[in-house]
């Protein structure tokens, strides 16, 4: 049982103890009650130190866990809230915190038909009632697309990857002329663009799979899971969207924007690795360092006329080439004259 867990089953039977009117509590009393909840719960002899109960006590008696708990030592040995109606389950909340508590709720509220987040209904109106906000109107929107397809399937791959189990995914790509079926180790599972991708060991290699090209998803028992153990926060580090590369290494991207739009580009850096180069009025140089794939190709293309690649300098005649070839679409459009 992890320590935070034993914490909170010994701060539980200190309130349980000092709330009670009909018993005097002794520390080694108290002592006794979390070693027997301890032993309930693990099924196995676990024996509470007095340094360890004098330290909860001193924590539920401070700010720390927001307790504050009137512990009282009376007749110089036992021990007691003196506010008999207090317990550390009915704190109090002020204004500010239900206000914040509200806001968090408004936020929650957004999900709750996202199929991830279904079985939070229940919850998150639980939440709403208790602190009457019912009928008030979201302040806060986010970005998305509950139409998506895909989404789906999104509770049994969470599931697998929980679990740890093997799946044979029929998978059609946008280039593919017909489906094929995958037989993957989920680890991952990642939002890009309003897209979900999921992060998967397929014959020794990695891949992300979109979500909305997978058409049947079949677990199979038979086949031992290979856990990769990745650290989303390491994996995706050196990159923009999804597509990360087991043998290239980050490269330095030099790239100019035009004042105009290098406000935008300072307070919404492309990458964390982000840094300012130099800055004129005409605008700024900027420099990240990441993996180059499609996703990154598609945010610079993005910018238009505003963004100009200056290295690496293959990156820098590709994104060349494609702004000559949308360029020559325009050129050779035909299209009745509007009215």
């Amino acid at each position: 049982m992890s320590s935070n867990k034993n914490a909170l089953i010994r701060y539980k039977t200190l309130d349980k103890c000092l709330k009670n009117k009909y018993r005097k509590y002794t520390l080694e009393d108290l002592i006794d009650a979390c070693s027997d909840a301890l032993f309930e719960f693990e099924g196995k002899e676990s024996y509470v130190s007095r340094r360890t109960v004098q330290l909860d006590l001193q924590n539920m008696r401070s700010e720390k866990f927001g307790y504050e708990a009137p512990i009282e030592v009376y007749e110089k040995k036992y021990y007691r809230y003196s506010d008999p109606e207090y317990s550390i389950h009915n704190i109090s909340v002020n204004e500010s915190d239900l206000k914040a508590m509200n806001n968090a709720v408004q936020i929650l509220k957004q999900f709750k038909d996202f199929s991830m987040f279904k079985e939070m209904n229940g919850v998150i109106q639980k939440l709403e009632d208790s602190i009457h906000s019912t009928g008030q109107k979201s302040i806060i929107h986010l970005d998305k697309n509950e139409q998506l397809k895909g989404l789906e399937h999104i509770d049994v791959l969470y599931e697998s990857i929980s679990n740890k189990k093997v799946l044979n995914i029929l998978y059609r790509s946008f280039t593919a002329r017909e489906s094929n079926n995958y037989v993957v180790h989920p680890q991952l599972l990642k939002e890009f663009n309003n897209r979900w991708f999921l992060i998967c060991q397929h014959k020794g290699k990695m891949y992300n799979l979109a979500l909305d090209r997978m058409e049947k998803i079949d677990v199979e028992e038979n086949i031992v899971y290979i856990d990769k153990d990745l650290d989303g926060d390491e994996y995706f580090k050196d990159i923009v969207g999804v597509t990360v590369s087991e043998t290239m290494a980050p490269r330095n991207v030099v790239f100019f924007v035009d004042s105009s739009n290098a406000p935008y580009v300072k307070t919404k850096p492309l990458h964390k690795s982000q840094e300012i180069i130099s800055e004129t009025e005409e605008g700024a140089l900027f420099k990240i360092c990441v993996q180059i794939n499609f996703e990154l190709e598609r945010l610079l293309l993005g910018f238009g006329e505003c963004l100009i690649v200056h290295k690496p300098k293959k990156l820098r005649l590709r994104l060349q080439d494609k702004f000559k070839a949308g360029l020559k679409n325009y050129e050779n459009l035909i299209v009745p004259d509007e009215n």
